[in-house]
Formats: C-alpha cells, structure tokens, sequence
C-alpha cells in the first residue's frame, strides 16, 4: 500500500498498543510454567489472552513460523531445545540473514542439532545443562532466551556475558518477567548462575505495560509540534530501553511533561546532539527524523547493528531523510544528520521495515509537502493501527 502522511506539525493524544517486548517474555514464561511445547493460547473478549500450558510435548515436528521476528526465533531456540522438542523454524524476510552466532554454537555444544535448508531452520535434540558463554556486545535476546530456558534444565547453569552488554534494560525486562514467576537466577560478578528443574508460575492475570517502542514515534511527533502530543497509558517507571526517548528529546530541547500514565511532549528550541545508539537501536529512525528538523549537527554513534535488522537501518535511514531534502551522511556505525532547514516531502521507500515507514510519518511533521509511503502496510509487525492512529492527530493551527 501507499500510504500518505500530510505535512506539518500534528497534534493530539494516542494510546500506543501494549510492549510487545514484555509480551513476548510473559507468554513464554506463561507457556512454560509446566514443561511444554504447544501451550494452548486463546484470544480473550477484552484483548487478552489465556496461556494454558500443554504437559506434554507434541509427538514429530512442530512448525513455528517466525515471520521476520528476531526475538521469537532467538527466545524459542533455547526453549525447543530444553523441552527436547523437533522443530522446524519458518523464516521470512531478512530473517535467514541476520546472525545467530554465537548463540548457535553454544546450543550445539550442549545438546541440540541445528541445520538450515534455504530459509528453514530444523532443530532437534535436548538441551543440556552446563556452563555457557556469551558475548554481551552481540544481542541481549540470546542471553534472554537462555535465561528463561534454562531454569528447565535438568541440572544447574551457569552463564558468563563477556565484554561490555548492550541492550541491557531489555536484560532487566527479563528478569522481571522469570521474577513474576517466581524464578530469580543469581547474578554473579560475571553473569549468572541459574538453578534448574525449575517450573515458575506466573499470577493467573497480568497486564502488559504501553509500547514505549511504539509510543516513540508519536513523542517525536509532539517534539515537532508546539501544541504537541500526549501519549497515554504508559508505565512512566517502566524497564523498557525505549523509555530512554524522553531522555534524547529533553537533550535535544524539546518540553517534556508526564502525569501520572500520560506523558506530553511539545516543541522547544530544537538542537543537535550525539546519539548513542547501542541501548536504543530501534530509536534511530525516528530520532533522525526529529534531528533533520533541530538546529546544527546530530551524530548517531555505536549503531552497526542497525545494518542486520529487517532492512539495513543506517542505509534506509539516510536514504530517507535525503528522499526528502534533508542532508544525512551515512557512516560505517552510525550517522551524521545536518538539521535546522524544512523537508520538502516527497516519496519514501519503507523498504519493507516498519520502523522506517513510521519515521517517514514523524518526518512529514517537519515537512512542506506530503510524504508518500511505499510499502506503508508493514507497520503491521509492531504496531497494526499506527496509520489509524496517525490520522486521528489534527494538524497544529498556527
């Protein structure tokens, strides 16, 4: 679909969906509060759903679709394999590409069989206990997949993160979630220490918190707007990296007030700042669209791992703001984006990442002209109603 997004500064209030980063974590913890793979999962009437664990797992091999998703294939490897399941891992997009390393090695070196066919990952084996190494610096979804698994094991774990840990709130997140289950792996000066022939239970009824993720892109809307934007419902003491957004817009000039669940941001005297993208890769789109509009020179450092997300985010990023009349130079870890001057609207390519569709949004707030959106339907993957919610916003009266 071609979406278009009209110029100019908007205004309005949102509630984003719920973090599917939690989500994730307490589906799986609820999945696993017996030994199973196949819980059964239905929708609720209120948006919710039922987790209702399987105590067996299923006879021959289980097809788990991942679509384009990093963080299910890389929570559920680990999982398959401590449940001694065989399974097919179903990937899409981008996905075969993006690295599995050192995560595979580990998995193989205690148990489990992994080997892809074209786009398919099949895996096959146990997972055993033992004492597992990984780098900090790679991906906090590796050490989070391990970490809710190997409670399960058949004996006591222990994991050493090596190096400088990246995306450590996602980390806490984690551990926040196997806490709710009443697991507590000990930390250790170098990692943790992790008892098994463990079986949490989560409380019968939790809520998952506001998409701080998703609320970002409606944050940067207000930052370019002196009305600006509030967004509800969001936990304003959350875990959740993405939080971090308040943060960067306050550095950058833009007014940030919070009330209770409801956080408001409007339009200060914007300005360029550095960026450090390692604890807040998925913040960079949006944060360079606020950037093409603030005064002077914004750098965004310490972000390679963008190159290996659903498109190559530093690429699409700059190639964005150019599409647009902004000036951004792409580095080989990050990018220099020189602000200060209006956009002129124009055609943008989503490149079939929804966190680059959603910037062009927030960066037509800065634009004279419209912003047409190829391939605008894959904010579905994160966030289905963004283009519904982003029409309800009003465009700001001078």
């Amino acid at each position: 679909m071609i979406a278009r997004a009209a110029p100019g500064p908007k205004t309005g209030r949102v509630r984003p969906p719920c973090s599917k980063s939690q989500a994730h974590r307490l589906l799986i913890c609820a999945a696993l509060s017996s030994r199973a793979l196949g819980a059964g999962i239905r929708p609720l009437d209120n948006g919710g759903f039922r987790v209702e664990p399987i105590r067996s797992v299923p006879a021959g091999t289980a097809l788990l679709p991942c679509g384009e998703s990093g963080s299910t294939l890389r929570f559920l490897l680990p999982v398959v394999g401590v449940l001694g399941a065989r399974a097919v891992f179903r990937r899409e997009g981008r996905l075969p590409e993006r690295p599995l390393a050192p995560l595979d090695g580990e998995l193989s070196r205690h148990g489990m069989e992994l080997r892809s066919e074209g786009a398919d990952l099949l895996c096959s084996g146990t997972l055993r206990a033992g004492a597992y190494t990984l780098p900090g610096d790679v991906s906090s979804q590796y050490i989070s997949g391990l970490l809710m698994a190997l409670p399960r094991a058949e004996g006591d774990s222990t994991l050493a993160v090596t190096g400088k840990i990246e995306s450590a709130a996602y980390i806490t997140m984690t551990e926040n979630a196997l806490a709710l289950s009443g697991l507590r792996p000990e930390k250790t000066p170098g990692g943790y220490r992790i008892a098994g022939g463990c079986a949490g239970t989560l409380p019968g009824r939790l809520r998952v918190e506001g998409d701080w993720s998703g609320a970002a892109f409606f944050l940067c809307i207000g930052a370019l707007s002196r009305t600006g934007v509030t967004v509800e419902g969001m936990d304003l003491s959350s875990a959740q990296g993405d939080r971090a957004v308040l943060d960067i817009l306050s550095a950058m000039g833009a007014r940030i007030d919070r009330e209770g669940t409801c956080v408001t941001v409007r339009r200060g005297e914007l300005r360029g700042t550095v960026i450090d993208a390692a604890p807040v890769p998925d913040l960079i789109p949006t944060l360079a669209a606020v950037a093409a509009a603030a005064e002077g020179e914004t750098r965004i450092i310490n972000a390679a791992r963008l190159r290996l997300k659903e498109s190559d985010r530093l690429s699409a990023t700059a190639e964005l703001l150019r599409a647009l009349g902004g000036e951004a130079e792409e580095l080989p870890d990050g990018l220099i984006i020189r602000g200060g001057k209006p956009l002129r609207g124009g055609a943008a390519d989503a490149r079939g990442d929804h966190r680059i569709a959603m910037a062009a949004a927030v960066a037509a707030c800065a634009a004279d002209g419209e912003v047409t959106v190829g391939g605008g339907e894959c904010v579905a993957k994160s966030y289905p109603a963004f283009w519904e919610d982003y029409a309800a916003l009003k465009g700001e009266t001078t």
